[in-house]
């Protein structure tokens, strides 16, 4: 069963023991996109963990990549958890760079898929065209290759937000600093490991970033998935998975899960 957590500012999905994983989702995701990963890694020795980043509930001045960043270390420190795997999509990844530059050594690994930092592609000049529900039903479609996945209530989400003044308003201050926060310089120096999932189709981060973030990447593994656009995590999550859990052990060793208590 799902296990929803709100302690205080932080409200996040947990489930699971073992190992931490910290699943950062993007601008326009949110926690639902990572059942699958939370449903089996959770039954496989890790403790999942997906917090509900605070994207519109920061003031609008520290509304940026860097200010959500410190909110995750926080959290971090608030569940003490000891040399998480940071895991990131789109702006998640993001984060999960920034969080290695900022705290390095506080995190053993980074999973980054679809991520920002390099380069991403927003959804048009036009963006946010607020009122036209098939333009924003469009643009969602667009980021999958899969577009099955796409449902009423995940556009039903972003047209809300882009409708939303403030939100919207947030929303660009977030790319903006995703565009400011540019990582080319420090990947070189990032040493932990990290393992690149990307879609061959992704549109919004395109393969050449993920070629060029495994190129800047001293200690860096990529792999793709065919048919697959910026959400590999929803669009093929078996494959992705099995790559993932693969690459965890290979890295890290089988986890070890701590016996419940009570």
């Amino acid at each position: 069963m799902e296990k929803f957590v709100q302690e205080g500012e932080f409200e996040y999905w947990e489930e699971g023991t073992g190992s931490p994983l910290v699943i950062l989702h993007g601008l326009m995701g949110d926690i639902s996109n990572f059942h699958h990963q939370v449903s089996y890694f959770s039954q496989n020795g890790y403790r999942v963990l997906v917090p509900h980043l605070p994207l519109y509930a920061l003031p609008l001045a520290t509304t940026g990549v860097k200010s959500l960043t410190k909110w995750v270390k926080q959290f971090v420190d608030h569940l003490k958890l000891e040399a998480p795997v940071l895991l990131g999509n789109s702006l998640g990844g993001h984060i999960a760079l920034v969080f290695n530059k900022l705290y390095p050594g506080v995190a053993r690994g980074m999973v980054l898929f679809g991520s920002s930092g390099l380069y991403e592609s927003a959804m048009g000049n036009s963006y946010p065209r607020r009122g036209d529900y098939s333009y924003i039903e469009e643009r969602v479609k667009d980021v999958f290759f899969q577009k099955q996945v796409v449902t009423k209530e995940l556009v039903d989400e972003v047209f809300s937000i882009v409708n939303d003044r403030m939100k919207a308003i947030k929303t660009l201050a977030i790319s903006k600093s995703a565009i400011r926060h540019n990582m080319a310089d420090d990947l070189p120096n990032f040493n932990l490991p990290t393992c690149l999932i990307w879609g061959r189709q992704d549109t919004v981060t395109p393969p050449e970033v993920a070629d060029k973030f495994n190129e800047l990447l001293p200690n860096s593994e990529l792999h793709w998935i065919d048919q697959c656009g910026h959400a590999p995590m929803m669009e093929h999550p078996e494959q992705f998975n099995k790559l993932l859990s693969a690459w965890l052990e290979k890295t890290f060793g089988a986890p070890q899960a701590t016996p419940a208590i009570g």
